[in-house]
């Protein structure tokens, strides 16, 4: 059986990749297994600082796919118990992925739909190809939603959008994307990977221990009150005032040149 995720890397840069193909990467219950196993392996490591998501062939994600056998997908229809207890597992994944130390970005190559759009809104940056087409879709499916695609985007957009986009499923371009602020960037077709190399290299060349913490920052900002928030926030910048990194980032400001983080 060949693997239906791969994962590259290229300095503190890992490119992974949905690589159920024949099927426009949809969601099968390998991929997600093979998803999880690959991120915890990257969240791990010290030496990646930024994980690119993105999709094999003409699609990023087209989420379930309805007509592959049972065994493929999560929701089989055997059981209600059956069905909730793999779908709890699946749901993990995208949380797996959202709550990642490194920075995750989402290169958005084509077709994103269902939990493949809950994929990409669990990252903290999305970039789209401009043939990218995006679609909620659950509810032409009768579905209600899943992969806490509706928590994310609700926090993403705002209440009112992420209701429009769910309760009146359609698909939508790339530009239309960018203009929700779904996307923060639309690139050309044939340069999506340029543009997210330059992206990820830009994100690398920070000062580690400061991404780490002010992802977690935002990460809080999103679920802590505030009298909450401020207590690790402070913890935070502290620590990482007293870095290394930080006193190289004075250094290089004084002497007119680029720092050179280490993470330490």
């Amino acid at each position: 059986m060949s693997a239906q995720v791969t994962c590259s890397i290229a300095g503190s840069v890992a490119t992974v990749a949905l690589r159920n193909t024949e099927r426009r990467n949809a969601v099968s219950v390998q991929l997600l297994r093979e998803l999880s196993e690959v991120l915890g392996d990257l969240e791990a490591s010290p030496e990646v600082r930024v994980v690119v998501l993105t999709g094999s062939g003409s699609a990023f994600s087209v989420g379930a796919d309805l007509a592959a056998p049972p065994e493929a997908r999560s929701l089989r229809g055997d059981s209600v118990e059956g069905d909730t207890a793999r779908l709890r597992r699946a749901g993990r994944v995208v949380q797996q992925l959202h709550h990642m130390p490194q920075v995750t970005v989402a290169a958005i190559n084509g077709a994103c739909a269902g939990a493949g759009f809950s994929l990409a809104l669990a990252t903290d940056l999305r970039i789209a190809a401009e043939g990218a087409v995006f679609n909620t879709a659950f509810l032409n499916a009768g579905l209600s939603g899943d992969f806490g695609g509706i928590w994310l985007l609700t926090r993403l957009l705002g209440a009112a959008r992420a209701r429009e986009l769910f309760l009146l499923p359609g698909k939508f371009d790339a530009r239309r994307a960018a203009a929700l602020g779904l996307v923060m960037e639309v690139a050309p077709d044939g340069e999506l990977e340029k543009t997210v190399e330059g992206i990820a290299g830009r994100l690398a060349a920070s000062a580690p221990l400061a991404v780490r913490a002010m992802k977690q920052n935002l990460l809080d900002a999103t679920t802590v009150p505030f009298a909450d928030y401020l207590g690790p926030e402070t913890d935070r910048m502290v620590r990482c005032f007293h870095s290394e990194d930080a006193r190289e980032a004075a250094a290089a400001f004084l002497e007119r040149r680029r720092p050179v983080f280490t993470g330490r």
